[in-house]
């Protein structure tokens, strides 16, 4: 059974919580100084960067733009090496690129100046199941392996099956 409360308990229970309640605000006050000091050396304005930092950590890209053309072997090697692989691997089907066929450059560093150089490329493959599809790829510098050579990035239209570049390749396309 609950006893009643009288006026001396309920007096000493206000003024408990008038302690609980200042200890509560001044922690909270102490927490937010204490932030407010760790942050201030870190509000400090900008300055150039030194001369040290200019010449090892803020070199930027430096592109040139020699890439290879639509029709470089190596290239279309890749694609049908990476293509064959893919499909054997990941779909369990036997496809593979026998040929390329009416390979065209579309583009040629189509976006804003500082970007990745690229050569977008269109073309027909045969495939080993005796249809042709169309394929778009790019040609891209420093996008080989640790960015140390060109890379290439490609779709078959209608093989695309998990559509990482959409519906009939059109993120592979400038």
């Amino acid at each position: 059974m609950i006893q009643p409360a009288t006026a001396a308990t309920v007096r000493r229970l206000r003024e408990g919580d008038r302690h609980v309640c200042s200890r509560s605000v001044l922690l909270t006050a102490l927490s937010m100084v204490v932030a407010a000091a760790l942050a201030a050396p870190t509000c400090e304005s900008a300055r150039a960067a030194s001369w040290l930092e200019m010449d090892f950590y803020l070199s930027g890209p430096r592109y040139e733009g020699v890439l290879p053309p639509c029709d470089y072997p190596d290239a279309l090697v890749k694609i049908s090496s990476r293509f064959n692989n893919r499909e054997n691997s990941f779909w369990d089907t036997n496809l593979k690129i026998l040929s390329f066929e009416k390979i065209r450059e579309t583009a040629y560093r189509p976006w804003a100046v500082n970007t990745i150089p690229r050569r977008f490329c269109s073309g027909q493959v045969e495939i080993s199941d005796g249809s042709r599809h169309a394929i778009h790829y790019s040609i891209a510098e420093d996008t080989g392996i640790i960015g140390s050579t060109w890379g290439v990035e490609w779709c078959v239209v209608g093989l695309d099956r998990n559509w990482a570049y959409n519906m009939a390749c059109r993120m592979a396309q400038p």
